[in-house]
């Protein structure tokens, strides 16, 4: 009995969530289609000029406006962001620096303190753990 591999495709939100672009600002091409895995790391290993394009100048999708802002997806919505940004737009608001941007940054710095402090005790209760 012989298997047959099948080629593993996408939907093009999909692969526009994985290569950190914004759908609708894609070529209409790309949009239509479906991406295989191959495609999709061909497109991440060999940008063409579009995707260069939309990752340097944007629009960017909400997580990456987030990652570029330092705050969490909800800390955008509590910012009023819902639309995606360009480069242009998340660096006025870096400029800027608006209060809700600023409480944003500051909780999620927190956040991350937590974080790191629970996966310290976790570490630590599992050498005690191997200890006993």
């Amino acid at each position: 009995m012989t298997s047959h591999q099948s080629t593993q495709t996408m939907k093009p939100a999909t692969a526009a969530k994985k290569l950190g672009v914004y759908l609708e600002a894609t070529p209409a091409e790309f949009q239509e289609g479906v991406v295989s895995r191959t495609e999709l790391n061909e497109l991440q290993s060999n940008p063409p000029a579009w995707l260069q394009e939309l990752r340097k100048n944007g629009p960017h999708p909400r997580p990456v406006v987030a990652q570029k802002l330092g705050v969490s997806i909800a800390g955008l919505a509590r910012g009023g962001i819902t639309e995606p940004l360009t480069t242009e737009q998340i660096e006025a608001l870096k400029q800027e620096l608006p209060e809700w941007l600023q409480k944003e940054r500051a909780t999620q710095a927190e956040v991350r303190k937590e974080t790191v402090r629970i996966k310290e005790r976790d570490a630590e209760r599992a050498r005690r753990d191997d200890d006993v």
